[in-house]
């Protein structure tokens, strides 16, 4: 049974989802999506879909509810000529080049967000995606998912069929980044993977500070993100951490003897560490920061990321690219408050 959508100008959600949709009546957000595809048609359907996770409903009922109720189509700035089919809908979608469609998101998040200050910190999290399978009537084994992109995986709440995503935020909570990866995959052993794609897309600088959980914990990892991406590392410590042992791991890598600039490598190297080594003797300070990206995630889920009627890797990196439009919209109002991303959250 779905909720019928009649717009209430006083109800708190449907003001919020008019902020949201307004983005979209911009004229930089219209050059943006003109840049990958025909402008009026992906603003109509961007428009439904966001519509239907924001309500957390299906796509069809957006578009049955838009057909009968004036009042929908006049919020969503839709002539009635110009509802589409909802199998329209999803062929638009699914035959977007799924590079471009990611572009055009974080090209759109960018365009109304603040631009990113200097020496900031960023935020790497993961949380699991499940898909919609009732493996309890039906057992799935490991083999039963050779091929398919979503795995068995496990997470604090148990385990799971699905996949990973992981989140990059600049504190507060402004998304800059996400990837998707097999649910069964360590986050110590995708860290390397996240921090090219940053270093690819010019998000992270030298000198930022990465903020971590303990599932990325790895004494290489400290060693690399120095090394090769100059940024400090911290990934809090598991409970077998020994500073002293990663102190003498910590050394200038070998390339920077080539450069003609050595000693400025070397100090450079030597802030980097002394850096670190200070942050990870009171690394729990910093809890309370890098809890914001949970209740950034608890956000996602309540607009339709915790359960996928989704079954391919491609579906699914699109319907992850408009949450993250979604939240990163909300935060971009102003929503950024523990306690409003909390409420939010349970709306």
């Amino acid at each position: 049974m779905h909720i019928s959508l009649v717009v209430d100008p006083n109800d708190y959600r449907w003001q919020l989802l008019g902020k949201i949709l307004n983005i979209f009546e911009m004229r930089k957000t219209k050059k943006i999506i003109a840049k990958f595809t025909q402008v009026k048609t992906a603003i109509n359907c961007i428009k439904i879909t966001l519509t239907s996770m924001f309500f957390s409903t299906r796509i069809s009922h957006v578009v049955e509810e838009l057909r009968r109720r004036e009042d929908l189509r006049e919020f969503l700035r839709i002539k009635e000529e110009e509802v589409p089919r909802t199998a329209y809908v999803y062929t638009f979608l699914s035959k977007f080049d799924l590079n471009s469609f990611i572009s055009m998101i974080l090209q759109i998040l960018n365009s109304i967000t603040k631009k990113r200050q200097r020496n900031t910190k960023l935020i790497v999290d993961c949380t699991d995606v499940s898909v919609d399978i009732n493996w309890f009537r039906k057992p799935v084994k490991q083999r039963d998912l050779d091929g398919k992109a979503y795995k068995w995986g496990y997470s604090t709440k148990g385990l799971f069929v699905g996949m990973k995503l992981t989140l990059v935020l600049e504190y507060p909570c402004k998304p800059l980044l996400f990837l998707l990866h097999p649910a069964n995959r360590h986050e110590a052993k995708i860290f390397q993977e996240v921090m090219d794609e940053l270093k690819r897309r010019r998000i992270v600088r030298r000198g930022d500070i990465v903020i971590m959980d303990k599932g990325f914990y790895a004494y290489r990892n400290y060693l690399v993100g120095i090394n090769e991406y100059r940024i400090v590392p911290l990934i809090f410590p598991r409970s077998n951490f020994n500073i002293g042992r990663l102190d003498g791991i910590l050394s200038y890598p070998l390339s920077i003897f080539g450069s003609k600039m050595l000693e400025k490598e070397i100090r450079r190297f030597k802030a980097l560490k002394a850096k670190l080594m200070n942050l990870l003797r009171r690394w729990e300070e910093f809890k309370a920061v890098r809890s914001v990206i949970e209740d950034v995630f608890k956000l996602a889920k309540s607009f339709g990321l915790r359960r996928l009627h989704r079954y391919t890797g491609r579906s699914v990196y699109k319907f992850a690219a408009l949450n993250v439009l979604l939240v990163g919209v909300v935060v971009a109002l102003g929503f950024r408050e523990k306690r409003v991303l909390q409420r939010l959250a349970e709306m």
